[in-house]
């Protein structure tokens, strides 16, 4: 049985031809297409992961003590989850999470994974992966009186949009999860990143009620403090949840290198380089809206996160296409889902002199 067999085509193979014209602008490429951070990882981090590189033991797969203290200060700071008993486990990134949790959590043939519309791709690979259905939805009364949903993932902010969901918004989905005994998974790898509204965190009494009950917050570090390649991320929420998740963990061998941690606990108390990066992807992001809106281009949503969602309102291969002769990579929105079709994903990833050259190429096209 080959398993490749059960999951959508892997995206980015599918830009090599369009990647391939970019590149071969003069001026060069400016790849604002997958979102790898650009900027430099900050010292501190680094000599961090440098002071604990003689590690020649097994890590702890929960992490640190140290690490775990680090983590529940950050989601009290930047979440408000001031519970004392929120479990919290290190993770390979956020992505292995995404693509594990379904069949971690034991989910299975018959049940049902409720992903957004147009979301991150890896929703529906971990669900298909685990043998669940997948249903897409942002609307409770979509769903009907279904019982045999077990996971809902919420995006805020989104990937690909930029969306921030209300309080209220997400209190409702929590309520109606509860009611079914489901999980709700919130994916929060943006929450620090909000441009023209403040998102909240599902792990925020004002959503939650004051209980954690069938909760889990997923974040990642690769945009915060620029380590992608570090690999280094994390989960938060239901202690009892979390708890079930590091069992599992343990035995499948899903343990964050021993320096990671150690880099980790850096990065998660460095607020100072965090806000300069965000400053860094502010001036970026006023750039490129500015250049795509004068190019003919309408953004939505976009309020939040490291993208801008924008439309030329014409199939998105052919908007990649036409960005492509101008040597500028961008993302389709097929990518990440039937309603993306007519959007382009943008990323502020990309150095201040990449981003000053795509603005610059964009206003010499037409509009």
């Amino acid at each position: 049985m080959r398993v490749s067999a059960t999951l959508p085509d892997f995206p980015w193979d599918l830009l090599e031809s369009a990647k391939a014209v970019a590149a071969g602008h003069p001026d060069g490429i400016v790849d604002l297409s997958i979102g790898t951070p650009v900027d430099a990882v900050p010292a501190a981090i680094r000599d961090a992961l440098t002071a604990a590189a003689d590690a020649p033991g097994y890590p702890l797969t929960a992490g640190t003590p140290e690490l775990r203290s680090a983590i529940r200060r950050w989601v009290a700071r930047a979440c408000g989850a001031t519970f004392e008993d929120v479990g919290v486990l290190p993770t390979i990134g956020s992505k292995e999470l995404v693509a594990g949790l379904p069949a971690q959590l034991g989910l299975g043939a018959g049940d049902v994974v409720v992903i957004p519309p147009v979301c991150y791709p890896t929703y529906e690979v971990g669900a298909r992966l685990a043998g669940a259905k997948v249903m897409r939805a942002d609307s409770l009364l979509s769903l009907g009186p279904a019982t045999d949903v077990k996971l809902i993932w919420v995006n805020s902010p989104a990937n690909p949009t930029g969306r921030v969901l209300p309080p209220a918004h997400l209190r409702k989905v929590v309520d109606w999860a509860r009611e079914r005994g489901a999980v709700v998974a919130s994916d929060e790898c943006y929450l620090t990143l909000g441009w023209e509204v403040e998102p909240t965190s599902i792990l925020s009494p004002s959503v939650n009620g004051g209980s954690l009950e069938g909760l889990l917050a997923v974040h990642s570090l690769s945009k915060r403090s620029n380590l992608a390649g570090y690999r280094a991320g994390f989960v938060a929420g239901d202690p009892a949840l979390v708890g079930e998740l590091l069992k599992v963990r343990k035995h499948a061998g899903l343990i964050v290198p021993d320096p990671v941690q150690a880099a980790m606990v850096a990065a998660l108390d460095d607020e100072a380089s965090a806000t300069e990066q965000r400053t860094r992807y502010a001036a970026r992001r006023g750039v490129l809206r500015e250049a795509l809106e004068k190019a003919g281009f309408a953004v939505s949503h976009s309020e939040a996160g490291l993208y801008l969602w924008a439309s030329r309102d014409e199939d998105c291969w052919s908007t990649v296409d036409r960005l492509a002769a101008l040597g500028i990579l961008v993302a389709p929105g097929a990518f990440y889902g039937p309603t993306g079709e007519r959007h382009v994903r943008v990323a502020l990833t990309a150095t201040d002199e990449r981003v000053a050259a795509a603005a610059a190429r964009l206003s010499s096209a037409d509009g």
